[in-house]
């Protein structure tokens, strides 16, 4: 059965059939579901921010160490044909790829160790309806990618956005924190207050030094 990964929207494919490749855009992403991180030269990167979640143990305990995130990849007319080039390599159909847009994930990430599990892989047509599905169950250590690395950007930026967001995050996971994990969330979210404040703090002084050092630098101009 096809599933659709825009939370069950149905949106319009910013596809233009008509027209050479050179002028193919990729379907639009809703920014208030995803947050764009970043675009390479064959796709851009988006994970879903209302439906990141912590992990939910069989007990129904959350667990504040496990991170599940759904992301999208839309790709570029270059990155389609080549899929579908490697496809037609292996003798394999590329009929379910006459429509292909990018990919959709889960992804699972040990917070603690900054190992990230690719627990499935949909490839998406332009209504981000589901035409493959994959379970590679493939796991990368974060350490190991260079700073470089499209992947290791994308990760650590999902990262960053959980630190900020540990509140919101926390509401869309569909479990409970045992007694002994509200104590350590609650400690943990002073914590990062404090350090919030901080560097909020930081940023304002070495925005007035620069500002003051800008003025400076224009009376002796004068």
């Amino acid at each position: 059965m096809k599933k659709q990964w825009i939370c069950a929207l149905t949106l319009a494919a910013a596809l233009n059939f008509g027209t050479a490749e050179a002028t193919y855009t990729p379907p639009k992403v809703p920014e208030d579901i995803f947050q764009w991180v970043q675009s390479s030269e064959r796709m851009n990167y988006f994970f879903n921010k209302q439906e990141m979640s912590y992990g939910v143990d069989t007990m129904g305990h959350v667990n504040l160490d496990v991170l599940v995130v759904p992301v999208i990849k839309t790709y570029d007319h270059v990155q389609i044909e080549d899929v579908r080039m490697k496809r037609s390599w292996r003798m394999e159909s590329t009929d379910a790829l006459r429509d292909l847009a990018g990919e959709a994930n889960y992804l699972t990430i040990n917070i603690p160790r900054g190992v990230v599990t690719l627990d499935a892989v949909d490839l998406i047509d332009s209504h981000f309806w589901t035409v493959e599905h994959s379970e590679p169950k493939k796991e990368v250590a974060i350490a190991d990618l260079t700073e470089k690395s499209r992947d290791g950007i994308f990760y650590r930026a999902i990262l960053d956005y959980e630190k900020d967001h540990r509140t919101e995050i926390l509401s869309h996971t569909k479990g409970k924190l045992t007694e002994e994990e509200q104590e350590r969330f609650e400690k943990e979210e002073k914590h990062h207050a404090k350090e919030m404040k901080k560097r909020k703090e930081k940023e304002e002084r070495e925005k007035l030094e620069k500002e003051g050092q800008k003025h400076e630098a224009e009376h002796r101009g004068e």
